[in-house]
């Protein structure tokens, strides 16, 4: 973190300071607030123009030598003494002796008059280029002024870097990729300036609350702003006069303010002043600081009881009903006596917004007198928190002294929530489920949760037999709805019920103007989600992903890693695996150590787009993982589990195991009841390379919609080795949206053609191949193939792939099960045909790394 910054997000900027610098030029003036970098751009400008054989002098402005004439040039010339004309003619001699002198003049706000004038003659007079850096809305001297005023300069203002600046600049320092929320935090904390951001995340990597998780940088806990930052922001806000400071404090709590309650609360002069300073900014109806990082040193630095108490006035003028939240979080911080019945509004209120550290916050306080409802509200927020043993204690205690059946079966419905999908207990799960059905009470709710469980354990005839009536049922509120939604889009999605996922989506929230109020709406997202994946229609699949990932992209907590692997399912449905894996890697960075029940699916989706990267090693102890441990509440997914096994063996160059394992996902997925699985299943084994078997059960799915019908029309071309016909294929996946089974449609295209000595075919449907997987990302079995065509049957290609990453010829014979003789007598056939015997030189040769 010492080492010196890179110049990231100012290229266009650097080319015009440089251009401007270039020998003959006048020059330029680069303005802009404190902290953006108008030095580093000025020296980065420099060092290309000393490059080219300048001479290069730094002049300083400086509140230190300012009083002084001639002070800014100390050092750099003998400054002369006399009277003010002859000081400033011999000085100017003495600079216009340099050779292609370039002059640098840093903080040019501050020059003291003859600095000022002598800058000005040089300009004028085109003795020397220059570089003029000064702070935007700085009072200057009227000679550095006319610079730009009378046209003698051109004048850039810098702007602070935006966001995707931002990141890009913290990901270079660090040497890795960073977080989205975390980088959308250090932008807005410093609002793209170069030196808050260099200050603030040195102290948080420091402190160890910026580290890497997963391969991606991430801020694990709350910022602690350090000392040294503090010194230079309370440097920039200066000292404070008791009245501007309340405007200041009563802010920063509070942000944003009415400017009315601000004015009555402080006084309208305080304000003023607070605004003229540049402390505060208002647009006439609200007030929030001039930066955010004032706030963060304004409440550090205030104590607690002028805290509490400013909260509380602050609270006191707000009204709770159009959103409790902010006068509820402002009370429960202050010294108002406490208000149960606004903090569960606002607790209930922060659920529907996937906010759920504050809404567990907030139910806290609202459960502290004992309420039932706050106390389910408690139980709820800590179980989608992953804090299920919390959810348990207190989910029992009410299901055994709660004075009303309705209550006891609410608690009971929850505890069979909490313990199948957060605790992954399914035995006592089902027992809840039955305690909640036998208390007689909340029909309903037992009845959508009895659904929720069918679909849990993927057993889909009762939710296929009474989930569409249940639907369309008057239940009693959006947890109930989405319950049953999901378990009917669960059922829908694998069986290929269009009509019916679409009338799920709709009960349950997500259309194209809503998404659903509660976090259980994340899981009804991922099935809809892989409903239309199935179906081949990803692009309603991405505009559903899109909805809940914007609804959640700002929040803390789980909502927002959710709305990632949603997002990341999406761009998998549709093979954009570049996509996919942004968004899942980012997601599984803060999932992988959670607890959270959505770790299960990221996991999976994670590792199949690893595998069509061709990303064999970091798919590697994913997949293992999925051998290792399965989430009882995710049955339904279990053929998806085998086609990430069946993209990883492909990634290492075991076809033969890759097709084996989506052979075993479609004769698992036929024996659940689940064709919509079955086609991908076998669409996924005709892209490995074996369609053998795969064109009769595809021609019996048809009906199922577009994916089973070019995924029929794709086997029947594999079988035939019709080259035309597969080009055709590539053309229709692309049509609806799979780029990656495009990319191998298209491969398969070229490597028949080649078969059947069509070179120019061949090379049409390769370069096809290679312009698709460069839009997805992919790099399958059949890219590799039409990348790098050899004289190799498959058998010998995949034994020789597998020699090259360094198994030994027990292990292939094991993978593919013969004999070590066997992969002996097709070793030497590859080694003869392609002129080589040892394994590297066969890595090389394959473009195995």
């Amino acid at each position: 973190m010492e080492r010196p910054w890179p110049l990231t997000g100012r290229d266009e900027e650097l080319r015009r300071v440089a251009a401007a610098i270039r020998p003959g030029a006048a020059g330029i003036v680069v303005a802009g607030p404190a902290g953006l970098g108008k030095t580093r751009l000025a020296r980065q400008a420099l060092a290309i123009a000393q490059g080219r054989g300048s001479t290069v002098l730094w002049a300083h402005g400086s509140a230190a030598a300012h009083p002084f004439p001639l002070g800014a040039f100390a050092g750099l010339i003998d400054v002369p003494t006399g009277d003010a004309a002859d000081t400033i003619g011999r000085a100017l001699d003495q600079l216009a002796r340099q050779q292609s002198l370039v002059l640098a003049v840093d903080d040019a706000h501050l020059l003291d008059e003859h600095s000022a004038i002598v800058l000005h003659r040089l300009v004028v007079r085109r003795l020397a280029t220059v570089v003029v850096t000064l702070r935007s809305g700085e009072p200057a001297p009227d000679t550095v002024t006319s610079l730009w005023k009378d046209d003698h300069l051109p004048r850039l203002e810098l702007a602070p870097l935006d966001v995707t600046e931002t990141t890009s600049l913290v990901a270079r320092v660090l040497g890795g990729p960073v977080d989205s929320a975390s980088a959308q935090r250090l932008w807005t904390l410093t609002e793209g300036s170069p030196l808050f951001l260099r200050h603030l995340l040195a102290g948080e990597v420091a402190a160890g609350r910026f580290a890497p998780t997963s391969g991606i940088w991430l801020w694990t806990s709350e910022l602690a702003i350090s000392p040294e930052l503090t010194d230079l922001l309370e440097r920039e806000i200066g000292a404070l006069a008791a009245g501007v400071q309340e405007v200041v404090d009563v802010v920063a709590l509070a942000e944003p303010v009415a400017v009315p309650t601000l004015s009555a609360l402080t006084s309208p002069a305080d304000l003023e002043e607070a605004e003229g300073r540049g402390l505060v900014r208002t647009d006439g109806l609200v007030a929030r600081l001039a930066h955010p990082l004032y706030g963060e040193v304004r409440r550090a630095t205030m104590g607690t009881l002028r805290a509490r108490r400013l909260r509380g006035r602050v609270a006191q003028t707000l009204d709770a009903e159009p959103d409790p939240i902010p006068r509820a979080v402002l009370t429960l911080d202050s010294d108002l006596p406490p208000d149960p019945a606004l903090f569960l509004r606002a607790a209930e209120a922060a659920t529907r917004l996937y906010d759920l550290p504050l809404a567990e916050r907030l139910a806290r306080a609202a459960a502290a007198t004992g309420d039932l409802l706050a106390r389910l509200v408690h139980a709820g927020a800590l179980s989608w928190l992953s804090r299920g043993d919390e959810a348990e204690v207190i989910l029992t205690d009410l299901a055994a002294s709660a004075p009303d059946a309705g209550t006891r079966a609410m608690a009971h419905l929850h505890r069979t929530g909490n313990l199948l999908w957060t605790m992954a207990r399914p035995d006592e799960a089902h027992e809840a489920l039955a305690a909640a059905e036998v208390t007689g009470a909340a029909p309903l709710y037992v009845a959508a949760m009895s659904l929720a469980w069918f679909a849990a354990a993927g057993d889909l005839a009762p939710v296929l037999d009474r989930g569409p009536a249940l639907l369309r049922e008057e239940l009693p509120d959006d947890l109930a709805r989405i319950l049953v939604a999901s378990a009917v889009s669960a059922a829908a999605a694998v069986t290929g019920e269009r009509k019916l996922l679409d009338e799920a989506a709709v009960a349950g929230g997500l259309t194209a103007d809503r998404v659903p109020t509660g976090i259980p709406g994340f899981g009804l997202a991922d099935l809809q989600v892989l409903g239309h994946r199935l179906a081949g229609t990803p692009d309603v699949a991405e505009a559903q992903a899109r909805r809940m990932q914007v609804a959640s992209a700002d929040l803390p907590g789980p909502a927002r890693l959710m709305g990632l692997v949603v997002a990341g399912h999406a761009a998998l449905a549709a093979g954009r695996v570049d996509d996919a894996l942004l968004a899942l890697r980012e997601a599984w960075a803060g999932l992988a150590d959670s607890g959270h029940e959505f770790r299960f699916r990221c996991r999976t989706l994670l590792a199949t787009a690893l595998g069509q990267a061709g990303e064999a090693e970091q798919a590697a102890p994913l997949l293992a993982g999925i051998a290792a441990e399965q989430h009882p509440a995710y049955r339904l997914f279990l053929p998806d589990d085998l086609l990430a096994r069946a993209w990883g063996a492909a990634a290492e160059g075991s076809t033969t195991e890759a097709v084996g394992h989506a052979v075993a996902a479609a004769d698992l997925a036929r024996q659940m009841g689940t064709p919509a699985y079955e086609v991908l299943a076998w669409q996924t084994a005709v892209q490995l390379g074996d369609a053998t078997a795969a064109v009769a059960h595809l021609a019996e799915l048809t009906e199922l919609g577009p994916r089973a019908v070019v995924a029929c029309d794709h086997a029947r071309a594999w079988v035939y080795g019709d080259g035309d016909a597969l080009l055709e294929v590539a053309e229709a996946w692309s049509r609806l949206g799979d780029l990656v089974a495009a990319g191998d449609a298209a491969a398969q295209a070229a490597d028949q053609h080649r078969r059947h000595r069509r070179q120019g075919s061949a090379l049409s449907a390769a370069a096809l191949a290679q312009k698709l997987a460069g839009r997805s990302g992919a790099h399958t079995p059949a890219l590799a193939v039409a990348a790098r065509p050899l004289p190799l049957t498959a058998r010998e290609r995949e034994i020789a792939e597998l020699a090259a990453r360094g198994f030994s010829n027990k292990e292939i014979a094991e993978r593919l099960t013969v004999s070590v003789r066997t992969v002996e007598g097709h070793l030497y056939r590859a080694g003869h045909k392609l002129g080589v015997s040892e394994r590297t030189a066969m890595a090389d040769i394959l473009g195995v790394e």
